[in-house]
């Protein structure tokens, strides 16, 4: 590359280059890179490009026609701005001074970006700048005086000296915003903060963190009504009520009505084990181990996806009870949550009884097919909760104590492992 030669080797991403690159035209670099400034200014405000194909061939000719869609919601200065920076003959083409000087760009522009010199501010030396130089070069102050009036812009001194001077100026200025924005700030009534949007006039105060993202309480419930025994994964919808994990509230886990849904509450710990296999068969699996395992359980709302189970504490008159929920996480896998309902139910008050068949027929549950095995994938509170042998000593270890109980007879291959994903809550 020699000074005054043309450019012709074509580089780059198609879709950025401009038409004399792919056209294999000798090319000048200036008027190659507004083109591309231009694709990337285009690009930046409505999320597409101007030119695109799957063909290179076709690509290529869109490129050289220089025509591309304008979306209705662009300003028309923009637009204007656009359509100079994309022209197709590069000596028409928009220059960095037109850009520079073009209405759209100076909206907002910051002073300090391209601030004016005058006659007055060149003739300032400063001293303080000069003595950085000379540390920086191990040069004295007279070579950096007389490199300053002989002005040569090459100058390694000069260079230097102006980009201490710009940084210090850019520091200084972005000084003075900040110390605006902090008086500017104002402190309002309290009710003014929960009708502020973007455009309000009211400006928070520069040290004001951002408020977080609302969370969600709990994972959505499985809808009941659309599952059917001859149902996929596919067809279970997940329900838009909102679930509350506490005493009061769970025997309504799946009855929640939507102003309740409003309310946003804090975020809540998660354990439990989930699984990508159909619910029917997750329910199959889980009414098996309850029977293996002796409790007792019952429907809430009529619903075989939430289950209240007890099972009688040895040599005692007290029940253990659980809250069983099966949720839907996303399109393919589902979570089995636990629930700690020990001050909730009677203990005097059956249940049911023991005998699955209330719930699912038991040749339902042989007849399941070996490739329909549940695989249970546990987090690492299961894992130790799992292998936990330590003696209950209060009602919530005594809800541990089953919920382990039943993990292990579920995934007893699993038991052993961790995996690290978010599960149930546990409510106590």
């Amino acid at each position: 590359m020699k000074d005054g030669e043309l450019l012709k080797t074509s580089c780059g991403s198609p879709n950025y280059a401009a038409p004399e690159v792919v056209s294999g035209e000798l090319y000048a670099g200036q008027e190659v890179d507004i083109w591309s400034c231009g694709v990337i200014l285009y690009a930046l405000l409505t999320g597409t490009l101007p030119f695109d194909d799957d063909n290179v061939q076709v690509l290529f000719k869109k490129i050289r026609s220089g025509i591309f869609p304008i979306p209705d919601y662009l300003n028309p200065s923009v637009v204007d701005l656009l359509q100079k920076m994309l022209t197709v003959d590069p000596v028409r083409r928009a220059t960095i001074k037109d850009i520079k000087e073009h209405e759209w760009f100076k909206v907002n522009l910051p002073d300090y970006l391209f601030p004016k010199t005058g006659e007055d501010s060149t003739n300032i030396v400063d001293l303080d700048a000069i003595q950085e130089v000379c540390e920086k070069f191990g040069v004295n102050e007279a070579e950096v005086q007389e490199a300053l009036l002989i002005n040569d812009r090459h100058d390694q001194l000069v260079i230097a000296y102006h980009l201490i001077i710009d940084n210090k100026r850019i520091w200084n200025e972005a000084r003075k915003v900040e110390i605006a924005d902090f008086f500017s700030a104002s402190s309002p009534p309290h009710s003014a903060f929960l009708s502020m949007t973007k455009s309000s006039p009211i400006r928070p105060h520069p040290e004001k963190m951002p408020a977080l993202k609302d969370l969600s309480v709990t994972l959505d419930p499985i809808d009941t009504i659309n599952v059917t025994n001859n149902s996929s994964s596919n067809n279970t919808n997940t329900s838009h009520q909102n679930t509350s994990h506490n005493q009061k509230a769970s025997s309504s886990t799946t009855g929640a009505t939507g102003s309740g849904a409003a309310s946003l509450k804090k975020a809540k710990w998660h354990l439990g084990i989930r699984s990508q296999s159909k619910p029917q068969d997750i329910m199959n699996e889980v009414f098996k181990a309850m029977k293996e395992l002796g409790m007792e359980w019952k429907f809430c709302n009529n619903s075989m996806y939430s289950l209240r189970t007890r099972r009688k504490v040895p040599n005692t008159d007290r029940y253990v009870k659980l809250g069983l929920q099966l949720y839907q996480v996303d399109h393919r896998s589902y979570l089995l949550d636990f629930r700690n309902l020990n001050s909730n139910i009677d203990d005097h008050h059956p249940i049911l009884s023991a005998q699955p068949e209330v719930l699912v027929d038991d040749s339902e549950m042989e007849n399941l097919e070996p490739n329909r095995s549940i695989n249970w994938e546990l987090g690492d509170n299961d894992n130790a909760m799992a292998s936990s042998t330590e003696e209950p000593v209060s009602e919530v270890m005594e809800f541990f104590e089953m919920a382990a109980s039943l993990i292990r007879t579920l995934a007893p291959d699993s038991s052993s492992k961790t995996n690290a994903t978010s599960t149930s809550t546990a409510s106590t």
